[in-house]
């Protein structure tokens, strides 16, 4: 019962590219906090790595409580990596990009399932029974 209703949650919102996009984000926020020493190196630069990873985090929770942002959520995710690949240690050397921009894709490609009908088919229409034919008409007046 409690897998049955986890599925029908994961599947009501996007969540592959909301678990990408957190990942990203804390991979991308991550890597500056490394030690003391090499942080005291890496001064101001180390401010927009723990902004945009901590933004990213918020795009991919915002993604699995609000599915109606995915399309914001994604496309803000996917230029975040972007930029972190300029602002922030190549963006968590690659990986944190990479992942940002594939979440960012999957939330702003994911689309609700429709219901099901009592029927079976998942839309209207979308039986496999072929449309009636429709009569000819003929310009001239001729019987075919």
């Amino acid at each position: 019962m409690l897998l049955s209703r986890w599925r029908r949650w994961r599947r009501g919102r996007p969540f592959w590219g909301g678990l990408f996009a957190v990942l990203a984000g804390a991979w991308i926020c991550v890597l500056p906090l490394a030690p003391l020493k090499i942080m005291l190196q890496q001064g101001v630069a180390g401010i927009p790595s723990v902004l945009m990873g901590i933004v990213m985090i918020v795009l991919g929770v915002t993604a699995w409580f609000s599915p109606q942002q995915r399309s914001l959520a994604g496309v803000l995710t996917t230029l975040i990596a972007t930029a972190a690949l300029v602002l922030s240690n190549l963006g968590g050397f690659l990986i944190g990009t990479l992942l940002g921009i594939l979440g960012g894709g999957l939330m702003f490609a994911w689309q609700p399932s429709a219901a099901r009908r009592p029927g079976g088919s998942a839309a209207p229409g979308a039986d496999d029974t072929p449309p009636a034919p429709t009569p000819h008409h003929d310009p001239q007046g001729a019987q075919p």
